[in-house]
């Protein structure tokens, strides 16, 4: 590789955000704890002979294990299941720092876990990332449409068609999760308008549905933005970049958006609204969730499973009853969900040892690779006895979640039965949720419709100034057209 690529590389990756989060991936909610399933075959992997000696370095956002001693113990059993002598980096915290200084001080990797498309573009761009098409389409793994389905990889693929990625997992869709339970008790449907929701939110604000006798508890809570695609819905109005005309919008900074953002506002106007959106984080906005303070969330379709089966793991009897929702309808019928970007494994094209990383890339989407994903390691994650599998404690604080919660491979069965109202859930996600459109330029048009959005949402600023704020520094910054 020339000296100007390895540089181009260190620019691209230093200046960019390695996002890999994905809402149910940092969860913490307990898990059914033993199942029967017949043994898990090894026809599907033991490539261990063909690759021992050879070295793998993986750097990771969500892959791996729990703890410090969990990610040794995950090394430990890919290189006991490939053959590779693995490395596996997978920082505690602050993932995108730890990049930057890992690669400022001359780390190389031979897979980088990646989850936003608008960075995949961006490495296409500078010429930094492998080209893994004819790799994939001569895999008898990764071209089988069992495996991932054909039409998936359409997702990872650049401009000019070819294959930049291989998915680690399964990536679900966001929606508005809502506290059926408390519908029921007040007697409500779940709204299918923007009135009905106002009706519903403003129930869950005045009318006690927890039953304490107190007035604290909120109708909506978000994360900032993330995500109210769902409700957002309503206008018609899809989160990111559309192309009309040939021309780039983003519907979130056009007029129509300026109805929406004076709804929130009002909201937090009548104290609906959590008013902490704006500075909530994901697991501030789930523990209020969780303890009854708040009635509807936008979330992963996971969580609903999650969210129901943590407070059954507290409490059997709980009347705590989590449901996912489809977003509000537009005037002409549409519904708009989004479905969020995949996480995938990128090699760069500075990789010391890009065949090995292939041998895993392959064996991350067979069998046993998936079996490591979800239930983590045999033996310190779960155990199996007689074809019953039982989650250790360290399993159980994982909850089946080693970075893939849900896989792609139709014939790789999962080892323990769905969490409460997950399926309903995804079958919504199935149904409505499409990709986004991720240009290059979106990281830095993000910064500016998340500032203003939120400004017009909160109430701190009219909303329709915030839109023309909005609209001129885009346009000044050339990212729309």
């Amino acid at each position: 590789m020339s000296m100007k690529k390895n540089a181009a590389l260190s620019v691209v990756l230093a200046g960019t955000v390695l996002l890999s989060a994905c809402g149910s991936n940092n969860g913490n909610a307990s898990s059914p704890s033993t199942t029967t399933v017949p043994p898990t075959s090894s026809e599907s992997t033991s490539p261990a002979a063909a690759t021992e000696g050879m070295k793998l370095e993986i750097l990771s956002g969500n892959v791996g294990g729990k703890t410090p001693e969990g990610n040794t113990e995950f090394a430990q059993a890919i290189s006991d299941k490939t053959g590779l002598d693995v490395t596996l980096d997978k920082p505690a915290s602050d993932y995108d720092q730890k990049v930057l200084t890992a690669l400022s001080s001359g780390a190389k990797y031979d897979l980088i876990e990646v989850s936003d498309l608008a960075k995949l573009n961006a490495f296409i761009d500078q010429g930094v990332v492998t080209d893994l098409t004819s790799f994939v389409q001569g895999s008898k793994i990764l071209s089988d449409p069992a495996v991932i389905p054909s039409g998936e990889w359409e997702q990872l693929k650049g401009p000019d068609g070819k294959i930049y990625g291989v998915f680690s997992k399964f990536q679900g869709a966001t929606m508005p999760i809502v506290r059926k339970d408390w519908l029921n008790k007040l007697g409500l449907k779940e709204p299918k308008t923007l009135d009905e929701l106002y009706a519903v939110l403003k129930a869950f604000k005045e009318e006690d549905p927890d039953g304490n006798g107190k007035a604290d508890t909120y109708g909506l809570s978000t994360s900032g933005l993330y995500d109210i695609q769902g409700i957002m819905s309503a206008a018609g109005l899809k989160y990111r970049y559309v192309m009309e005309d040939g021309k780039r919008t983003i519907p979130y900074a056009t007029d129509a958006a300026i109805p929406m953002y004076e709804w929130f506002a009002k909201l937090v106007k009548e104290g609906i609204m959590d008013p902490n959106f704006i500075t909530n984080d994901t697991a501030k906005m789930r523990n209020l969730f969780l303890t009854d303070r708040v009635g509807m969330v936008t979330y992963w379709d996971a969580w609903v499973g999650m969210f129901n089966n943590l407070k059954q793991q507290e409490d059997a009897a709980t009347t705590f009853q989590a449901a996912g929702m489809a977003s509000l309808q537009a005037a002409d019928g549409t519904i708009l969900m989004r479905r969020g970007d995949p996480d995938f494994w990128i090699i760069p094209a500075n990789a010391p040892h890009p065949e090995a990383a292939k041998k895993f890339l392959e064996f991350w989407n067979t069998e046993d690779g998936i079996l490591l994903g979800s239930l983590g390691v045999e033996d310190y994650d779960y155990t199996v006895d007689n074809g019953q599998y039982t989650l250790t404690d360290t399993g159980k604080e994982a909850n089946m979640d080693h970075g893939v919660p849900y896989w792609y491979n139709s014939t790789v069965k999962p080892q323990f039965p769905a969490l409460p109202g997950v399926e309903e859930a995804m079958a919504l996600s199935r149904q409505y949720a499409t990709l986004e459109l991720s240009l290059p330029t979106w990281p830095d048009a993000e910064k500016i419709v998340t500032n203003y959005a939120l400004k017009a949402m909160s109430g701190q600023m009219p909303a329709g100034d915030a839109v023309e704020q909005m609209q001129k520094e885009l346009k000044a910054a050339n990212l729309i057209d």
